[in-house]
């Protein structure tokens, strides 16, 4: 067994290679295992449209099984609609079988247990049992359950457009979100023109990550030909959210919170909010600004659920495009909901989404910048980085560092999933951008040759 199939948020690996069958139902027993450790019977399951999926559904079943715990298959679904089933059925904890937004031959398995993604010791956890091979003895049952008209009901009830009838691309990137998404906005009165909304392991048209611009270049294009209020765009699992304005123009993750930290300031003046530490300042500065309670927080989806049960946050979000919502919501990362909750602000209005941030001070950034470090030096160099700015400028180091200057600020962090490093930049200017990135990519470099 490959041991690096074992990540900080997940399993995951090659179909074939990594993961083989022999594998799939050894880690299966492993899960079964753990989860009988911490007195969790009743698996909901539940797997997306890859070409591996139904085989490793077959394998999950079987180990889930073995181990004593009975389970529930929700079928082909989201990443969050496995999480509802957490919330609204009778269940102690799930597994969703997904690649997520990695390429085709990736398959891999992102494990709940109660109700939050586990993470770091309890995958690892896992990982001991797995290689042990100690496995846990019983005999479970499977059943099938169809929730998804469920999830769809309770999205249309509890989200409510305005008057003004929208027109919206959705461009599933053939992943998960479309074939749910686009029959759901338009049961909510939107005019729904569809892109890619068929589940294709494949990915034919293009890769289904919003985060990158160019596989948002067929959503924008569509914005324009069909002069659409919006485009909104799902990753593969459909837990990250990209969205293209009525101008063509892409509003990243942590623009995105801004609309929705304002429309829930509102509702409950002094609210707490969560965002990751690459996002902008501009998102921290307006929070407060509206009177909110704004918290810098460490990168990673599990680390954020986290960290909103402990701050009694009503929204938290990352640049990727995972948001949020515990207002009115389950407090986990919906692609499906937060659209929603994006058109349920636009139909209220007369304005365009761009005017929504047009009051925001301008700023220019890059997107993230990663290169490779090895693993058993990434964090070393960031350390002595940190070390090292300390004593010149104010450094917020809750992950990695993020060093303040007169006119922006430059991130350096080390991926938890990968051997690289992650920086980005922020600046009032482009050519105060240039000076700040120069002068952390120096101390970069110098840092990784001594």
């Amino acid at each position: 067994m490959n041991e690096h199939i074992f990540r900080e948020y997940d399993i995951r690996g090659v179909v074939d290679k990594d993961l083989t069958e022999a594998t799939v139902y050894d880690v299966a027993r492993a899960i079964g295992t753990f989860y009988q450790e911490n007195n969790a019977r009743r698996i909901s399951l539940g797997r997306d449209a890859r070409e591996s999926s139904p085989r490793f559904r077959d394998l999950m079943i079987q180990g889930l099984n073995e181990t004593g715990c009975d389970v529930v298959d929700v079928g082909m679904v989201p990443t969050p609609v496995l999480y509802y089933t957490l919330f609204t059925e009778n269940v102690d904890a799930g597994v969703m079988i997904t690649g997520s937004h990695n390429p085709a031959d990736n398959n891999g398995f992102k494990i709940c247990l109660d109700k939050s993604s586990i993470f770091g010791a309890q995958i690892n956890r896992i990982k001991t049992i797995a290689l042990s091979k100690a496995f846990a003895s019983g005999q479970g049952s499977a059943l099938e359950l169809n929730v998804i008209p469920g999830y769809q009901e309770f999205i249309a009830t509890n989200v409510k457009l305005g008057a003004r009838r929208l027109k919206v691309v959705v461009d599933a990137g053939n992943g998960m979100g479309g074939f749910i998404a686009a029959p759901l906005y338009r049961d909510m009165g939107c005019e729904v023109v569809e892109l890619f909304c068929e589940p294709d392991s494949r990915f034919p048209h293009h890769h289904p990550d919003p985060t990158v611009l160019e596989n948002m270049r067929f959503a924008i294009a569509a914005v324009h030909e069909q002069q659409a209020d919006l485009a909104i765009a799902f990753d593969g699992d459909a837990d990250r959210i990209g969205v293209v304005d009525e101008t063509g123009k892409v509003i990243w993750g942590d623009q995105l919170m801004v609309i929705f930290a304002r429309a829930i300031l509102q509702q409950e003046p002094g609210a707490t909010f969560i965002a990751e530490v690459k996002c902008s300042q501009t998102l921290f500065d307006d929070i407060t600004r509206q009177g909110g309670k704004a918290i810098m927080w460490k990168v990673g989806h599990s680390l954020i659920k986290s960290a909103m049960k402990e701050q009694g946050a009503a929204l938290a979000g990352e640049m990727s495009g995972h948001i949020f919502f515990k207002q009115r919501y389950f407090g986990y990362d919906d692609a499906l909901y937060a659209g929603a909750r994006l058109m349920e602000i636009l139909s209220n209005t007369d304005a365009p989404l761009s005017s929504l941030l047009a009051d925001l001070p301008p700023t220019v950034n890059t997107p993230e910048i990663r290169f490779d470090c090895p693993d058993e030096q990434k964090f070393g160099v960031v350390a002595k980085l940190t070390e090292a700015f300390k004593k010149t400028h104010q450094v917020i180091d809750i992950d990695g560092a993020r060093i303040l200057f007169e006119h922006g600020w430059g991130l350096i962090r080390a991926s938890n999933t990968q051997p690289v490093l992650v920086m980005r930049f922020e600046a009032d200017s482009a050519a105060h951008l240039q000076d700040i990135q120069n002068e952390v990519e120096t101390q970069v470099q110098r840092m990784m040759k001594a």
